[in-house]
């Protein structure tokens, strides 16, 4: 089968550039090619392809329908901040998580509620992000570990702390053993995407857009000790499909967080 995409390098990158590049070539399973001068479009025609992920000094990127998808904090910076200043982040509020808490988020994406998350649960929690799209994982993973732009010790605590798992949720959950972890969260794209969400964009041409199945909200019941947590459009349908019987959100927000407790779980 041909490959939808290839792996190649910056215009000026050298040894340690390649060497990534191979390496994210022979686990992504696509082709390592040569830059040679070619821009992405030529790159994109040259090969038949539709999209190219781009090794460069500064960062890595994918490209594709003339976009650029590469990883940072996003949102985590401000909603870290405003945690810190006491106001409601309403994704914590739906999980009640606190410190030394285990959160599995089983749609990782570009991993913004994995950060906030893990800034929550500290040093004594865990959070595990599942991401069934090997660019999003490699994008998320390499930048987690590597983007240093104006970050504060606080959030690079954080994100030193999200462990990437590259897998289908739903096979990732079913090898879990029951209540592994205290909350299992999802945040699948939304059945009607939000029109005014330019950062989503990218994000939607390698993303998993497979709606969430009722088995995998059954099989994150059995997993968590406390809560599973679905993320989605505040008008949207998907919480009474899946069981979401409890929706909390702010009053203006476009996005609400469905709620499903165990019992035993507390508020």
């Amino acid at each position: 089968m041909q490959a939808t995409y290839v792996v190649t390098t910056g215009h000026r990158s050298g040894a340690p550039e390649l060497e990534l590049a191979a390496r994210l070539s022979l686990w992504l399973g696509v082709p390592l090619v040569p830059r040679r001068g070619l821009s992405i479009p030529a790159l994109i025609n040259k090969y038949k392809i539709s999209g190219v992920l781009v090794v460069s000094s500064r960062r890595v990127s994918f490209f594709c329908n003339g976009e650029e998808l590469f990883w940072h904090p996003s949102m985590a910076k401000l909603r870290i901040k405003e945690i810190k200043a006491g106001k409601t982040d309403w994704m914590i509020e739906a999980m009640g998580l606190q410190p030394g808490g285990w959160v599995l988020d089983c749609t990782l994406g570009l991993g913004t509620d994995a950060i906030v998350a893990s800034f929550v649960v500290g040093n004594q929690g865990r959070v595990v992000g599942v991401e069934s799209s090997p660019v999003l994982a490699v994008l998320v993973q390499h930048g987690l570990k590597t983007y240093r732009d104006h970050v504060s010790r606080e959030l690079l605590a954080a994100m030193a702390r999200v462990e990437v798992v590259c897998a289908d949720h739903l096979s990732y959950l079913k090898n879990l053993a029951s209540e592994s972890f205290d909350v299992v969260y999802f945040d699948p794209m939304f059945r009607k995407p939000l029109q005014k969400s330019k950062a989503i964009g990218p994000v939607r041409l390698v993303a998993n857009p497979a709606p969430l199945s009722i088995q995998a909200v059954e099989e994150a019941i059995r997993v968590a000790r406390r809560r599973v947590v679905m993320k989605e459009t505040r008008d949207s349908g998907e919480f009474a499909r899946l069981g979401f019987t409890r929706v909390l959100g702010g009053k203006y927000s476009p996005v609400a967080y469905g709620i499903i407790e165990k019992k035993g779980g507390t508020d």
